[in-house]
């Protein structure tokens, strides 16, 4: 190759702008809390046994984690309390809490993290949001940034800069 024949990096000469959502994957240990078996018969709650039941649990152990707290039981009469003291407990313990299920903790998690894109700094910008990622970032995700992005940038894009999939482009004029 002689040195009138550079190879140009026609991407990283685009201007285009790409965000990897992984970047915003929580990192610590995820859990699932099924209150379930703290109700009597499976299905109430009496509150001084559900007390019993919060009291006597390790909440250590969720420390630095996630826990999605849900109740496997379909027919539960739960008090809206009983959800707040759990809560409450988590908090102390150092955990991110979301009630819910797994899938609505991930959706969660990713959308406390992307809430500190500071979008505004796109304006006008060519975006891509990554596509491939050694973690799962949820459908949600992709779906709520693009909410934020679209009323900001030039225009947005899925996959890779080299062959991204258009989404939006703002009209001219």
């Amino acid at each position: 190759m002689s040195a009138e024949e550079t190879i140009v990096n026609r991407v990283q000469n685009s201007g285009i702008i790409t965000l990897d959502l992984e970047e915003y994957y929580f990192a610590g240990p995820r859990y699932g809390l099924d209150i379930a078996p703290w109700l009597w018969q499976g299905l109430v709650l009496k509150e001084q046994d559900f007390r019993d039941q919060v009291a006597a649990h390790n909440w250590e152990q969720y420390r630095g984690g996630a826990v999605a707290v849900y109740c496997s039981e379909p027919e539960a009469l739960i008090q809206t309390w009983a959800w707040m003291l759990v809560g409450n407990r988590l908090a102390q313990a150092g955990a991110q809490v979301v009630v819910g299920t797994e899938a609505e903790l991930e959706a969660e998690l990713f959308r406390r993290a992307m809430a500190g894109i500071d979008v505004q700094s796109l304006a006008g910008a060519r975006v891509v949001l990554k596509g491939c990622s050694k973690h799962p970032v949820p459908p949600s995700a992709y779906g709520e940034l693009a909410a934020r992005l679209t009323p900001v940038v030039q225009s947005l894009m899925f996959g890779e800069a080299c062959s991204a999939v258009p989404v939006y482009k703002r009209k001219k004029g």
